[in-house]
């Protein structure tokens, strides 16, 4: 089975290869990641349907949605550590790569201090 691995789907597997054997929740997964809704879930569908991942339905508090949870097979696991670009993640290049929650913030005070910069540089103040 041939499996198209984009730059999108060894992001996936980096968070994934964070801890292989947790459940990850979609949502996590894209704020982790920063990759929209409409990237991750075709990628998380695509490797589900080729059992690279499992699935499953978390039931939700009184009240709330059941959450879809999934996490590597076997062979998922082993296709992503074979793949020679797919590691974990370090913190630092997350920040490096603007990507989680810290590497955002990051990139939003980079951009704050260029804004001032520029700001003052052109004379305002």
């Amino acid at each position: 089975m041939k499996v198209r691995i984009t730059p999108q789907t060894l992001v996936v597997f980096d968070a994934f290869l964070e801890a292989p054997e947790e459940w990850k929740y979609g949502y996590d997964i894209s704020r982790n990641t920063g990759l929209k809704s409409g990237t991750l879930y075709p990628i998380l569908m695509r490797l589900a349907e080729r059992r690279l991942l499992e699935t499953a339905w978390e039931a939700g508090e009184p009240g709330k949605p059941p959450r879809h949870m999934y996490r590597f097979t076997p062979e998922g696991l082993k296709l992503a550590r074979a793949h020679p670009l797919a590691r974990p993640a370090s913190p630092l290049d997350k920040v490096a790569l603007g990507q989680g929650e810290l590497g955002r913030a990051v990139l939003s005070l980079i951009a704050l201090g260029v804004a001032v910069l520029a700001r003052m540089a052109g004379g305002g103040h």
